[in-house]
């Protein structure tokens, strides 16, 4: 298994999330770093027992009227291939919350890549459209026994 399941407010997984692009407050004090909703943080395990990647799922009231399943934050600074890692932790989702669409945001402008979410699209999601302020693009994979509504 590349997933360990870990709680949010773990200070390691912390440090990981700050170095995220979406990480908008580095304030130390701060205990929590997942937001409102329900939510499964996840983090791999290198061999020297460190975090080096970071996983999150989110099931919240989105702004964007999305249904489904958020990663709110992936971060892989491993060397395992990303599109693996999303493979595992969509199976860790399916688990938890059976049947849901899963979908996350990517901010093209933040990510180096020439391929922004390319690791998703590898990974079997698909780009379905921007946000109402068309600033980031959505990504999802849905279950085929998916039922919106």
């Amino acid at each position: 298994m590349i997933w360990c399941l870990t709680k949010d407010g773990d200070q390691k997984a912390m440090k990981i999330f700050r170095r995220h692009y979406s990480c908008k407050n580095r304030n130390p004090k701060v205990a929590q770093f997942v937001g409102p909703g329900e939510k499964m943080v996840l983090v791999h395990l290198n061999a020297n027992w460190h975090y080096d990647a970071l996983f999150v799922w989110r099931k919240y009231i989105s702004d964007d009227n999305q249904h489904g399943v958020n990663c709110a934050v992936f971060r892989n600074e491993s060397s395992l291939l990303s599109s693996e890692m999303i493979l595992e932790a969509e199976r860790w989702a399916n688990d938890r919350w059976p049947l849901e669409r899963m979908y996350t945001y990517v901010d093209s402008s933040m990510i180096k890549s020439s391929h922004p979410g390319y690791c998703f699209i590898k990974a079997g999601w698909r780009k379905c459209g921007k946000t109402k302020s068309r600033k980031l693009q959505i990504l999802e994979k849905v279950n085929p026994e998916f039922k919106n509504g």
